[in-house]
C-alpha cells in the first residue's frame, strides 16, 4: 500500500473515535458544572442574604437621612502627641511642635533618565548600534537555513515511511487490531505531517544599560598560623622549719622596734634647714611643711556636712531671708520695720567688743569681725574672725592677735587680702589663702609704727609699679601710706593733721607743734587724691595726697569725735558724719555748712550709706537702737527705729549694709553680731509719673538726691567743682 493511503485509512479509523472522545469530554463538563450549581428554581443572586454586625447602630429613617458633615484635613491622626525632648541649650526638656505630618503609603525608587541628557544620548546610541548589529545577523541567518532544512525534511519523510511500512505488515500479519492501536497509529502520521519548526535565533545577552561591572569577589581568608612558646619550668625549693610561739613573739617584737625607729627619726628631723646661697654666700633658713594630719584630708567634706545641719537648723530663718515680706508694711504708711535673723556669736569673744564690720567684695555670704576693746583701761587680746551666712553657728576663720583689733577692710581686687590696724599702732595684712595664723605683713616700730591706736585702714589703687597699698589714721595725727615691696610693709607719711593751736608754749620758752587726733577717714569713689578726715576735736579735713602740709578745706562739723565719716556712693559731692554728740549730718563738700541735720537723742557710734540708694542710710546709737532714714520718702524722720540690742547696759557700735541682699548687720559690746532684714517700705523706688522716663541706675539716684539738695541748698550759694 503506498504511503499516502495508509495516511488516509489511518485518519478515517482515527476520526469517528476522536469525535466521540470530544463529545464525551464536553458532556462531562457540563456536568460538573450542574453539580457545582444545582438548580432549585431560584435566582442565584437572590439566594444572597444580608449579613448583620452584631454591633452596629439600629437608626430609624430619620436618623439614616440625616446628612453628617466631615471635614478631611491634612494633619496625621495617628501621629504621636506631647513629644519631649532635652534642649542643651536651655537645659530643659521641651515640647516639640513642628511634626512632620506627612503618612507615606508607598515608595517606589525610579531609574528613568531624561533622553535629553548625556546619559540618555549615549544609551540610545548604544541601543541603536545593537538594534543594527541583531538585523544584521538575521538577514544572515535564512541563507544558511534552506541546506538544513531540507536534510531536516530528508530525515523526517523518511521515518514516516518507515513507519508507515512497520505498519503495513502489522495489519498484514494481525489482520484484525483493535481501534486502539488505530489510533496511535494515526496521531503518528499527523506528527510525520506537521511542518518542522521555525530554527529559533540565538538568545543574546542585553548590554549592561549602567555604569557597572558585574565581577564576583570574596574576602581573603588569611591562614591560620600556630605559634608555640616553651619556657623553662620555675625553679622550686623545698623549705622546711619548727614554727612555735616564741620565734612568733620574736618577730612581733622586731616589727614593733622598727616601728619605732621610724617615728624616732621623724622627730628628729630638724624644722628648719639651712642651705648656703652659692651665689650670695648667706645662709637661707627655711621651714618644711609640718606634717599633714588625717583630719585634714577630710576637713572639706565635714564643712560642707557642717553647712548642710546649720541650714537644716535654721531652715526658718533661711526662708525668711529668701522670701519673707512683711505686708503689714501696707498698714503702716511710711513706716518700716527689721526682721532678726542670724545672731553670730563665738565663745571666745563673748568679752571683746565688735569693733569692725566689713563684708567681702567677691563673696556676698561672707563678712569679718573685729574684735577688741573701747574701754582703753582693759586692754586684751583681740581676734579677727570671718562669717558667712551659710553657717551661723562657727566662724570660717579665726585669728588671735595679741593686742586689740580697732579696724579692717577687704581689698576690692584681691578678696583674700585683709587688712587690719590695731590697738598697739601696728597695721598687718591677713592672707586668707594661706593656713596660717600669724599675719602674712606686719609693722614694726622699725618700720614706722604709729604711736597710738590705728581707727581705720582703706585699700587704694595699686600704684603704678602694681604694687597694693593702704592707707591708715591713728590718733597721733599721722595718715600713712602703706606698700608691699618685696615681701614687707613700706610706710610713709601722707600728711600730718595739726590741732587748733599749732604751737604750745612750755616753761623753758620752747615751742612744741601738737598734733590733731584722727578718727576716721574716707576717700572719694571717683577723684582718686581726695579724701576727708574726721577728727577727735569734732572738725572734718578735706585733703589731697598731693598736698602734705596743708589742707584744701577745713569744716566745722561735731563738737565731740567725729566717729565715722563716708563719701555718698553715688552722689560726687556728699558725705555724711556722725559723732558722739548725738547728731548725724549730711554735707555737700562745697558748702561750709550742713544740708542735713540729725539729733538722735544719743551718742551716735556709727553710720553707713545704703548700696541700692543714694538717700537711704542706717545709724546705730548706744542705746542699743537702730535707725534707718530714707530721705526721698521723709527728709525729717527716720523710717525704722528699732531696739536690736536686748540685755541692759549693753551698746551697739557698728553697722554695716550688705552689697548685694537686703541685709544689715549690727555689732554690739558683747561681741554678738545680728542680722537683720529691711521690710519693703525702707527700700521703696520712685513710682513712674506718666509720660516721664524714669532713668535706671546711678543715674537715677544721682538725680533723686540732687533734686533733694536743690531744695535744701541756698540760692546764693555757689557750687565749686
Amino acid at each position: 500500500m503506498p504511503p499516502k493511503a495508509a495516511d488516509k485509512r489511518r485518519q478515517g479509523q482515527g476520526g469517528p473515535s476522536g469525535g466521540k472522545a470530544g463529545k464525551a469530554g464536553k458532556s462531562g463538563l457540563k456536568k460538573r458544572d450542574e453539580d457545582d450549581f444545582p438548580e432549585t428554581g431560584e435566582d442565584w443572586s437572590t439566594a444572597r442574604a444580608a449579613v448583620r454586625s452584631p454591633d452596629q447602630l439600629e437608626l430609624t429613617e430619620a436618623e439614616l437621612k440625616q446628612e453628617v458633615t466631615r471635614t478631611l484635613t491634612a494633619n496625621n491622626p495617628h501621629i504621636p502627641r506631647d513629644i519631649v525632648r532635652f534642649s542643651f541649650k536651655e537645659r530643659a526638656y521641651k515640647l516639640v511642635d513642628d511634626i512632620d505630618q506627612t503618612a507615606i503609603h508607598f515608595t517606589l525608587n525610579g531609574y528613568l533618565i531624561h533622553k535629553d541628557s548625556d546619559e540618555g544620548r549615549r544609551q540610545s546610541i548604544r541601543s541603536q548600534s545593537l538594534s543594527e548589529e541583531t538585523h544584521a545577523e538575521e538577514e544572515k541567518a535564512p541563507v544558511e537555513a534552506p541546506a538544513e532544512a531540507t536534510e531536516e525534511a530528508e530525515t523526517k519523510d523518511e521515518e514516516p515511511t518507515e513507519d508507515a511500512e512497520a505498519a503495513g505488515e502489522g495489519e498484514e500479519e494481525g489482520g484484525g487490531e483493535g481501534e486502539g492501536e488505530g489510533e496511535q497509529e494515526a496521531e503518528a502520521a499527523e506528527a510525520a505531517e506537521e511542518e518542522p519548526p521555525p530554527p529559533k535565533a540565538p538568545e543574546r545577552k542585553l548590554a549592561n544599560q549602567f555604569n557597572f561591572i558585574e565581577r564576583g569577589s570574596t574576602t581573603y581568608h588569611y591562614p591560620l598560623r600556630e605559634k608555640g612558646l616553651q619556657t623553662d619550668p620555675a625553679p622550686f625549693e623545698t623549705f622546711s622549719e619548727n614554727v612555735n610561739q616564741w620565734f612568733i613573739y620574736d618577730s612581733y617584737m622586731e616589727e614593733l622596734e622598727r616601728m619605732e625607729k621610724a617615728k624616732e627619726k621623724e622627730k628628729a628631723k630638724p624644722v628648719a634647714v639651712k642651705k648656703e646661697d652659692k651665689k650670695t654666700g648667706r645662709k637661707l633658713s627655711y621651714v618644711e611643711p609640718p606634717h599633714v594630719d588625717s583630719l585634714s584630708k577630710v576637713a572639706k567634706a565635714a564643712k560642707i556636712a557642717e553647712r548642710m545641719v546649720n541650714l537644716n537648723i535654721y531652715d526658718d530663718i533661711a526662708q525668711d531671708f529668701k522670701y519673707f515680706e512683711d505686708a503689714s508694711d501696707e498698714y503702716r504708711g511710711q513706716k518700716g520695720t527689721l526682721l532678726p535673723l542670724w545672731k553670730f556669736q563665738y565663745e571666745k569673744t563673748k568679752k571683746l567688743a565688735v569693733t569692725a564690720l566689713s563684708w567681702n567684695p567677691k563673696y556676698k555670704d561672707l563678712f569679718a569681725v573685729g574684735y577688741g576693746s573701747y574701754d582703753f583701761m582693759k586692754q586684751g587680746h583681740g581676734m579677727l574672725l570671718l562669717y558667712t551666712l551659710k553657717n551661723p553657728s562657727f566662724p570660717e576663720y579665726s585669728f588671735s592677735s595679741e593686742s586689740g583689733i580697732m579696724c579692717l577692710d577687704f581689698h576690692s581686687d584681691h578678696p583674700y587680702l585683709l587688712a587690719v590696724g590695731f590697738y598697739d599702732g601696728n597695721v598687718a595684712i591677713y592672707n586668707l589663702k594661706r593656713a596660717s595664723p600669724q599675719p602674712s605683713y606686719k609693722s614694726s616700730a622699725k618700720s614706722g609704727k604709729h604711736t597710738e591706736p590705728v581707727w581705720q585702714v582703706k585699700w587704694q589703687k595699686d600704684d603704678m609699679d602694681s604694687n597694693s597699698n593702704f592707707f591708715s589714721v591713728s590718733s597721733d595725727g599721722r595718715i600713712v601710706s602703706w606698700t608691699l615691696v618685696k615681701n614687707e610693709l613700706v610706710h610713709m607719711d601722707v600728711i600730718k593733721l595739726s590741732a587748733d593751736e599749732t604751737t604750745m608754749q612750755r616753761p623753758e620758752g620752747l615751742q612744741l607743734q601738737t598734733l590733731g587726733s584722727g578718727i576716721s577717714f574716707d576717700f572719694h569713689k571717683k577723684i582718686d587724691y581726695l579724701f576727708l578726715v574726721g577728727t577727735e576735736e569734732g572738725k572734718i579735713y578735706k585733703c589731697s595726697k598731693s598736698y602734705s602740709s596743708q589742707f584744701l578745706d577745713v569744716f566745722e562739723a561735731h563738737h565731740m569725735a567725729v566717729d565715722t565719716v563716708s563719701w555718698n556712693p553715688f552722689h560726687l559731692k556728699v558725705f555724711i558724719s556722725c559723732s558722739s554728740d548725738w547728731t548725724v549730718k549730711i554735707w555737700d563738700h562745697t558748702i561750709k555748712t550742713p544740708l542735713f541735720v540729725y539729733d538722735l537723742g544719743t551718742a551716735v557710734g556709727d553710720v553707713a550709706w545704703s548700696p541700692y540708694s543714694s538717700t537711704v542710710f542706717a545709724a546705730v546709737t548706744i542705746d542699743g537702737q537702730a535707725h534707718v532714714f530714707d530721705l526721698n520718702v521723709n527728709k525729717l524722720e527716720p523710717l525704722c527705729t528699732q531696739l536690736v540690742v536686748t540685755r541692759k547696759k549693753n551698746k551697739t557700735t557698728h553697722v554695716q549694709f550688705n552689697p548685694a541682699y537686703p541685709i544689715i548687720i549690727v555689732g554690739d559690746e558683747r561681741g554678738l553680731i545680728t542680722c537683720l532684714k529691711l521690710s519693703p517700705n525702707l527700700r521703696k523706688k520712685p513710682k513712674q509719673k506718666k509720660g516721664q522716663e524714669v532713668k535706671k541706675g546711678p543715674e537715677e539716684e544721682i538725680a533723686k538726691l540732687e533734686k533733694l539738695l536743690s531744695l535744701v541748698r541756698q540760692p546764693g550759694s555757689k557750687e565749686e567743682q
